[in-house]
C-alpha cells in the first residue's frame, strides 16, 4: 500500500554515469581536434556539449521533482554542475580557436589528453560507484592526479609562451614576416628602435591568444579535480 504513496527512486547512479560518459565523449573529440584542427571535429565538441546540457537539464529536474535519492542532493547537483562545466571549457577551447586563427600546438594536445584522462577516470569511479564504492576511490584519485599533470603542463606552457626567444625560434611563414623586427625586444633599445617594437606586436598578440586558450583547459582541469572530490564526498557517504 506505502508504494501508492511514495514514488519510486530515480537512478541517479545510472545518470551520473551517463552525463560522465558524455563528458568523457567530448574530452575524446578535443583530443581529436588537437590532433588533426580539423572544423568538424570542432563542431563535434560543439555538439556534445550541447548534448551535455540537456542531460544536465534533465537530471536536475529529476533532482528537483524526486521525493528522496541515494545520493546526497548537494553531491548529485556539485557532480552534475562540475562535468557540465568541463565540457564548456571544451566548447569554449575550440570556438576561440577557430575565431582567434590558433592553431593547436603540443600543449593544448597534451593538456587534451589529460583532460580526457581524468574524465575516463571519473567515468570508472562513477561506475563503480552504485555497486562497489569502495573501489571507486582510486579512480577519484587518477582524476585527481590528471588536474596536478594538467596545471604542470600550463605552467610550462606559459613559461614558454613568453620566451620571445622561443618565439622566434619557432615562427611560422605566416608570422615571419610581421615580426620580423622582434629583435628589438632582446636588446636595450634607444629611440629609433623604441619606433620598431610596433612591428613586435604578433608577438604579444600570440601570448593574449594562447594564454587565454591555456587557461580554459586549466579550469576544465580544475572541475575535473572538483568533481573527483565529490567523488570522494559520496563514497565517504555511502560506504
Amino acid at each position: 500500500m506505502l508504494r501508492w504513496f511514495v514514488p519510486e527512486t530515480p537512478d541517479f547512479y545510472e545518470l551520473l554515469v551517463e552525463i560522465c560518459a558524455n563528458v568523457a565523449e567530448g574530452t575524446a573529440a578535443l583530443v581529436d581536434f588537437m590532433k588533426t584542427n580539423d572544423d568538424a571535429t570542432a563542431e563535434r565538441v560543439v555538439a556534445i556539449e550541447r548534448a551535455g546540457d540537456r542531460l544536465k537539464r534533465r537530471c536536475l529536474d529529476t533532482l528537483h521533482r524526486s521525493f528522496a535519492t541515494p545520493i546526497d542532493r548537494e553531491d548529485i547537483f556539485s557532480a552534475v554542475n562540475n562535468l557540465d562545466t568541463v565540457l564548456n571549457y571544451a566548447k569554449s577551447t575550440v570556438s576561440e580557436m577557430h575565431a582567434l586563427l590558433l592553431p593547436p600546438d603540443e600543449h593544448t594536445l597534451a593538456m587534451a589528453e589529460l583532460l580526457d584522462k581524468g574524465a575516463n577516470a571519473l567515468l570508472d569511479g562513477f561506475r563503480e560507484l552504485a555497486s562497489e564504492p569502495a573501489q571507486a576511490e582510486r579512480h577519484a584519485e587518477h582524476a585527481r592526479k590528471s588536474e596536478r599533470d594538467t596545471e604542470k603542463v600550463y605552467r610550462a606552457a606559459l613559461a614558454e609562451l613568453f620566451d620571445a626567444e622561443h618565439y622566434l625560434a619557432n615562427l611560422t611563414e605566416a608570422h615571419r614576416d610581421e615580426a620580423a623586427a622582434l629583435e628589438v625586444l632582446l636588446t636595450k633599445l634607444d629611440e629609433q628602435e623604441r619606433r620598431d617594437v610596433t612591428s613586435s606586436v604578433a608577438f604579444v598578440v600570440e601570448i593574449m591568444k594562447r594564454r587565454e586558450i591555456y587557461r580554459h583547459m586549466s579550469n576544465a582541469a580544475d572541475r575535473v579535480a572538483i568533481a573527483a572530490e565529490t567523488l570522494h564526498d559520496i563514497i565517504v557517504k555511502v560506504t
